[in-house]
């Protein structure tokens, strides 16, 4: 098995959004998630621990997919299962366990459903890393992420993108781009009973953040 002093060294050490911290937070998540629903404990922290993973290295942030995500990031869920293969298979893991860690971080992406998580323990990561993705620890993640790949803070969504999701040519994504594209709907996408019911509190701040986050840069409170 893994461990989480092991892990540290496969993640950037000064990255607010996707780095060893982040690792930390759904490691406990999903461990929290799998006892209370009697998920496989060792197959849940193996998949925490390497979901992330891209080859060690810091990603290179570009414009994909309609928002700021990192050159890396867009296959991530790939390279981090292939790595984990290599990992557990090097520990002398069964096949079909370590088949079990690869589908649970195969089917972790939110942009990514050709995968749809079927295990449990997929369930479990799953609503982990998105829980992370919402509440107060959701809102910094989206400002630190806006500041990374250099998106403004503040710009108002085209109509277009409050129709269908797809920007128009040259607009930014700013952190209500993402709370409108991804943040808001996490809760409507939790798997687990546990999972729906933390996402239900932090969906609220959330929502009530970002209300008065654009009505102070609209300068309306």
């Amino acid at each position: 098995m893994p461990t989480i002093e092991t892990a540290r060294s496969w993640y950037p050490e000064n990255d607010p959004v996707h780095g060893f911290d982040h690792i930390l937070r759904v490691y406990k998540m999903a461990e929290r998630l799998a006892q209370a629903e009697g998920a496989d404990i060792e197959i849940v922290r193996a998949a925490a621990l390497l979901h992330d993973v891209n080859s060690g290295q810091q990603p290179v942030l570009s414009h994909v997919e309609g928002s700021a995500v990192s050159g890396g990031r867009k296959t991530h869920q790939h390279s981090a299962a292939d790595f984990a293969h290599t990992i557990l298979k090097s520990e002398g893991w069964p096949d079909e366990r370590i088949q079990a860690v690869e589908h649970c971080i195969r089917a972790h992406r939110f942009r990514d459903d050709r995968e749809q998580p079927q295990s449990l323990e997929a369930q479990v990561l799953f609503d982990a890393d998105k829980l992370d993705a919402i509440g107060a620890i959701g809102a910094v993640r989206s400002i630190a992420y806006a500041v990374m790949a250099e998106q403004p803070l503040h710009a108002e969504p085209s109509k277009r993108f409050m129709n269908s999701g797809e920007k128009e040519p040259g607009e930014p994504h700013t952190p209500y781009h993402e709370h409108l594209f991804k943040l808001r709907v996490l809760k409507e996408r939790m798997y687990t009973p546990s999972g729906r019911a933390l996402a239900e509190e932090r969906h609220r701040f959330l929502e009530n953040f970002f209300e008065q986050w654009q009505a102070e840069l609209r300068a309306e409170r």
